[in-house]
């Protein structure tokens, strides 16, 4: 972000530092991590904390930035209480892990530990900045009995997600929508989204947040401006500062040492031949679904970079001997010609990047949104669960920057090979699909320079930094 050189930095803020707590799931860890990255470039020391398999996790899995960044920074591995381990449960109501809930309790405990590390850190600086994923709010609620810390939440869905969440429970009456935002019934709400227990654990998060001196999204305002401004007017941001700062990852790659062959294999295809196919680290498909999409890629004609993987377990370090999706037999061999099935971790930063990649199969992670929507690619929405659905309203009927392979309503029914070859040849063949892709560009385009100097991104991330190092 800033071009001095590390002396300058430290001159420049000889005196604060930043403490930055994630949650323990990949897509928060990522999101932090990125924006350490982004912080870190400003001079100011990090302290990252987390378990010894989720900080490593994060840094085993973060591509597209300078090394040098993430070698500045201070790993902080706190231990983990022990917790006793769920096989993942599949359920037609929700496809949210579920498995995973146990780590997330136990993550909880770590607010002794981050306490000491906050303690410990203030008699050094300053100022301590605690910047922390909204869901590990009772984790950091401590840093109100240290005079000089502030803290500042993080949010990791979209300003539009965030707001409509909060819209289903609004009883103000004199609390009016602009006419050109949707209304209720294009908007899903929250059933189906999470387990039970994930609902009262996000709940008790939020009974603890207010404390924080402002808040930090990963979104831009060429994106979300609206949003941002009506979450703005909400009673529960009286007299906090609000940050759009996105898009955390960086619009411009810095490629690895050791190109993945995947991205090789691209070098090969025409430009916006290929549609990329990947639904994050938290989707278990079932073997009948797996095969209808495998079948309906193959039919569809066009060339596809599929990665096939299980969802994270609860033992990241033990990923090797998770059982892998099974294709239907010969697949590979059938679509050697124009598909490329990849089984472990892809580089999709600059997969999205690759000037062959012409649109993203996706399940609408934010994360995923955020890198489709920055590097100017289309989406075939697939939402799985938590903010997803919503994601995909704002994706397809906001941004009309994709479309969906199937509505949220029918969550519960099979996606057939039918419903993917049409939804693929809709994308990379069509007018309506070549619109999208235009529109797409533009976007990506615009978000780019929002990160830019000048940009808006850019200016709010350097207010950020201003403010916190006053």
């Amino acid at each position: 972000m800033a071009d001095q050189n590390d002396q300058e930095y430290i001159l420049k803020h000889p005196s604060v530092a930043a403490i930055i707590v994630p949650f323990p799931m990949q897509g928060h860890l990522n999101e932090t991590l990125h924006l350490s990255n982004l912080i870190v470039s400003y001079g100011i020391p990090i302290h990252f904390t987390g378990s010894i398999a989720h900080n490593r996790q994060a840094k085993q899995r973060l591509h597209g930035w300078d090394p040098q960044n993430t070698h500045k920074m201070h790993f902080h591995d706190l231990q983990l209480p022990p917790f006793t381990k769920k096989p993942p449960k599949y359920s037609a109501d929700t496809k949210f892990p579920g498995h995973l809930q146990p780590l997330f309790d136990a993550s909880l405990q770590l607010r002794k530990p981050v306490f000491r590390l906050l303690q410990e850190l203030s008699t050094k600086y300053r100022r301590i900045i605690v910047v922390h994923d909204t869901l590990m709010a009772s984790v950091v609620q401590d840093v109100k009995l240290i005079p000089n810390a502030e803290s500042y939440a993080l949010h990791s869905v979209s300003a539009f997600t965030i707001f409509f969440h909060i819209w289903e429970s609004i009883t103000d009456t004199s609390f009016h929508l602009d006419s050109d935002i949707p209304k209720d019934g294009i908007i899903p709400s929250s059933e189906g989204c999470f387990t039970p227990e994930f609902q009262d654990f996000v709940a008790n998060q939020y009974k603890v947040l207010n404390f924080e001196s402002g808040r930090l999204f990963n979104t831009c305002r060429e994106i979300e401006g609206k949003y941002v401004n009506l979450l703005a007017k909400l009673p529960t941001n009286t007299n906090k500062k609000l940050f759009a700062i996105g898009p955390l990852n960086p619009v411009e790659i810095k490629s690895s040492k050791t190109r993945h062959r995947c991205l090789e294999w691209l070098d090969k295809q025409e430009k916006d031949s290929v549609i990329y196919v990947s639904f994050g680290t938290t989707i278990s498909m079932t073997e009948d679904q797996i095969s209808e999409l495998a079948v309906g890629l193959e039919r569809s004609g066009q060339k596809f970079l599929w990665v096939v993987r299980s969802a994270d377990g609860l033992d990241i370090s033990a990923e090797d001997d998770v059982k892998r999706p099974q294709l239907p037999k010969g697949y590979e061999n059938r679509i050697e010609n124009r598909g490329l099935v990849v089984r472990d971790w892809a580089p999709q930063l600059e997969i999205l990047a690759h000037p062959s990649t012409g649109g993203f199969m996706s399940h609408c992670g934010w994360n995923s949104c955020m890198e489709s929507i920055s590097m100017g690619v289309p989406i075939a929405a697939w939402p799985m669960h938590s903010d997803q659905p919503k994601n995909s309203i704002l994706i397809t009927e906001v941004l009309k920057t994709g479309l969906l392979v199937r509505e949220w309503e029918q969550r519960a029914k099979r996606v057939t090979s039918t419903m993917v070859e049409d939804t693929v040849r809709l994308l990379m063949t069509s007018k309506e699909g070549e619109d999208m892709r235009k529109r797409a560009e533009e976007l990506g385009g615009a978000v780019r320079g929002s990160v830019a100097d000048g940009g808006s991104s850019r200016l709010e991330m350097d207010y950020f930094i201003a403010h916190i190092s006053r």
